[in-house]
């Protein structure tokens, strides 16, 4: 990641770099060029505006005599009146023949006189014509290639208009050598890329040392987390940075995750311990009642033996219930009419019932979504439950209360005491009146219970009665 990181922070800077490079070379050239063509415009108004040129003496003219200011006079017909050394000679520049006087268009002019390779917008012809004994406010200026010597050299123009006394035009044509101009720009150009390097290995090695930095603290998680996986020691956490960024934010959760995994184990590890704790009972009083019968066949008694058998089974289903659903089943998605349910299951278990409970249910029916038989199971347990502490009578009532459908089941025993009314839905948990294993079970009823709800996305609560008892109350979702 570190290594993915230097690379694209370098990438986007050598990027940027680049781009600003070339915007600050094509400014730097611009503004070089313009310089010497203002250079030039000095020199070509110097010129025109000499006494020598308003009289018309052309001639006696002072013009520059170096290579690196080239200076040319031309009349409105094209004729040279007056050139420097490195222009004597030579015929009137082409890319400023006057359009009054055109003459033959040489390779790589356009038909107009004007160099197709120009470059510069800021032309303003020969329109106006200056009066006499002065010197045209206007300016062309050009870049051309002039050869000097043996070598040929760009350089910035400046066309500048004047009329002498006597009322001819004559045109100064002054080029100042980009020579310098070009020199600069290619050393600012060999110092970028000179520099361009260094900067982008600087850039690359503070993206790795202060990627690396940053992932430190992710670093101390990974390596904390195998050792926990090694180790199995769910009790150990990740360090959590003080910073209040991303990386606490996933220290935290995952100090969160191992908390709630090690709840998770360790409840597991107490199901395991109560669920062989409670298997041993039975399946030793089946196996002494079966060796006795062995050795007697006359003292079997059958009768406590299917007692023990059938508890067995019950045992046995609802381990395997718990299980499913801590292995995250689903309930199933049909429609449950929970008042007709709690007919029918009320009046299976009229025969064998202790007390009859009351129902109270609305004739209209309410639905909601769910498995049916777990539904039968929760509300078999609770009716089990009652039986098991009430001392006279049982209320059981189905209403819709808003978007849900509440069921309580209540009776008249002694009721929970308030610090119970969450150990009681714990599994394995009997209260100490329901210690006996043929009375109380082995507590996994109520747990089942609250198990099964929470899995159709409802809840589970227990609260007094008005009887003076228990009151259970179950709340879920209509089907709509």
């Amino acid at each position: 990641m570190r290594a993915r990181a230097a690379l694209a922070a370098t990438a986007v800077v050598s990027i940027a770099l680049v781009a600003a490079g070339i915007l600050v070379v094509a400014v730097l050239r611009h503004n070089l060029t313009e310089r010497a063509g203002l250079e030039a415009e000095v020199t070509a108004r110097t010129v025109a505006g000499a006494q020598a040129a308003l009289n018309g003496d052309f001639g006696t003219l002072d013009l520059p005599d170096d290579e690196d200011d080239l200076v040319q006079v031309a009349d409105a017909t094209g004729k040279v009146l007056a050139a420097g050394d490195e222009l004597r000679g030579r015929p009137v520049l082409s890319d400023y023949a006057p359009a009054s006087a055109p003459t033959p268009a040489p390779a790589g002019t356009a038909s107009d006189g004007r160099h197709q390779d120009d470059d510069d917008n800021d032309d303003h012809g020969h329109d106006s014509t200056p009066a006499r004994g002065k010197v045209g406010t206007e300016v062309e200026r050009r870049t051309l290639t002039v050869r000097v010597g043996d070598e040929s050299h760009a350089y910035r123009f400046a066309a500048v208009q004047g009329t002498t006394y006597d009322g001819r035009t004559y045109t100064v044509y002054a080029g100042a050598s980009l020579a310098d101009e070009q020199a600069t720009s290619d050393q600012v150009v060999r110092a970028m890329l000179t520099g361009l390097p260094c900067l982008l290995v600087v850039v690359a090695a503070v993206t790795w040392l202060v990627t690396r930095r940053a992932l430190r603290p992710v670093e101390g998680i990974r390596a904390e987390m195998a050792e926990i996986t090694g180790s199995g020691d769910l009790a150990r956490r990740v360090p959590e940075p003080d910073a209040r960024d991303e990386i606490a934010r996933l220290a935290r959760t995952t100090n969160q995750t191992l908390a709630a995994l090690e709840q998770s184990v360790e409840r597991q590890h107490r199901f395991v311990a109560d669920a062989s704790h409670e298997l041993r009972s039975p399946i030793a009083s089946l196996r002494t009642q079966l060796e006795v019968a062995e050795q007697h066949p006359e003292l079997l008694d059958v009768p406590d033996l299917l007692q023990d058998v059938v508890r067995l089974q019950h045992l046995a289903a609802d381990l395997l219930l718990l299980a499913r659903l801590d292995a995250g089943e689903r309930p199933a998605d049909t429609l449950v009419d929970l008042a007709a349910l709690v007919r029918e299951e009320v009046a299976r278990r009229a025969r064998t019932d202790r007390i009859t409970p009351a129902v109270t249910a609305a004739d209209t029916a309410l639905e909601v979504k769910g498995s049916r038989n777990q539904l039968s199971r929760v509300l078999g347990n609770l009716l089990d439950n009652a039986q098991r502490h009430a001392s006279t009578g049982i209320t059981v009532t189905v209403d819709a209360v808003g978007d849900a459908v509440v069921l309580t089941v209540a009776d008249d025993g002694d009721g929970v005491a308030p610090a119970d009314r969450t150990r009681v839905f714990e599994r394995f948990v009997r209260l100490d009146e329901g210690r006996s294993r043929d009375e109380g079970g082995a507590g996994l009823g109520l747990a089942i219970a609250r198990d099964v709800v929470r899995r159709h996305d409802g809840t589970l609560s227990l609260t007094d009665s008005p009887a003076g008892g228990a009151a259970f109350r179950i709340s879920l979702p209509r089907a709509r």
